[in-house]
């Protein structure tokens, strides 16, 4: 399937195996944001200024602190798709880490590979501290865009304030 370059492909939530939660709903729900949407754009720009806060945690994450994973972009001639990456490391002035989502769009990457990227593809963040989401900012733009229900099922089942 070829989508238009205008749209990207955001994954809501793919950690269901990670967190321990094997429900349906949690298996690689995806909502499609077009790459100019101004919240994403601003969701996109907030993580980046906090990165490298985010990066010097990851470190040495204190007590309580969990699940740390960056969202990166990926495009290939199919399209683009942001993905989440968890377990992740920098490896001199790049990184590299394991793809956590099943790919919808692009096609140059699969579920569980290894992939190196560079700073500029990273578009957000996130980690659980004490039971509760931290960053994932793109996550709370694209909770405000699916259905209500939707939304709150995230909120009571993942942690998320937002």
């Amino acid at each position: 399937m070829r989508l238009p370059l205008p749209l990207t492909v955001f994954v809501v939530l793919a950690f269901a195996s990670q967190l321990g939660i094997t429900q349906q709903r949690d298996e690689n729900e995806i909502v499609f944001v077009g790459e100019r949407d101004p919240e994403m754009v601003a969701a996109i720009r907030q993580a980046r200024a906090g990165l490298d806060e985010f990066l010097k945690l990851a470190e040495k994450p204190p007590t309580g602190v969990s699940d740390l994973k960056l969202k990166v972009m990926v495009s290939d001639q199919n399209g683009t798709e942001h993905f989440w990456v968890s377990p992740f490391q920098s490896v001199g002035d790049k990184f590299e880490g394991t793809l956590a989502n099943e790919p919808r769009v692009v096609r140059s990457v699969r579920n569980g590979q290894l992939i190196a990227f560079t700073r500029g593809e990273i578009s957000d963040w996130g980690y659980v501290r004490n039971g509760r989401q931290v960053g994932s900012f793109t996550v709370c733009v694209l909770l405000r865009k699916v259905p209500k229900e939707q939304a709150e099922y995230y909120r009571k089942n993942h942690g998320f304030d937002c």
